[in-house]
């Protein structure tokens, strides 16, 4: 099952200018918090994705686009949301690079508009107490970047 994510203004590749286009892949590269610029393109990341042959970008592909200030393509694939985030990639990267956070990152991208309020950790604290610890956080992680 392929996944269908939010699409939003910032997926919409050959309308943005060099310039939103590299503000893009900034923040994009911020949130994920990995240098793709360090990617050799071995491949390990995508041989060793459960999901890659479900995806429209596979984990490797994904790096070079960014490597080359692509995130428009990144944010426009359906890849973010086949992510298992299972750090398969990530473990077999032999550079220590991150494409599971890269994911992640897209993701966040894409359903968190752009200069929309973030949570406070006294926010997060104001949320339901019934809620698991997990999802507080989970939200705190989401939304506090």
């Amino acid at each position: 099952m392929t996944g269908t994510g939010p699409k939003t203004d910032l997926c919409n590749t050959g309308r943005l200018t060099p310039e939103k286009e590299a503000d893009l892949t900034a923040q994009l590269l911020e949130l994920a918090d990995t240098d793709v610029k360090r990617c050799i393109q071995c491949g390990r990341c995508t041989a060793n994705c459960p999901m890659a042959q479900h995806m429209d970008l596979v984990p490797s592909r994904m790096m070079w686009e960014l490597k080359n200030g692509r995130a428009s393509v990144v944010l426009a694939a359906a890849s973010p949301w086949d992510c298992l985030s299972c750090f398969a990639c990530e473990t077999r990267c032999p550079r220590g690079l991150n494409p599971a956070g890269v994911m992640e990152a897209a993701r966040l991208l894409s359903i968190r508009p752009a200069g929309a309020p973030v949570l406070t950790a006294e926010e997060v604290a104001e949320l339901d107490p019934g809620m698991p610890q997990q999802a507080i956080v989970a939200a705190y992680r989401k939304f506090s970047k």
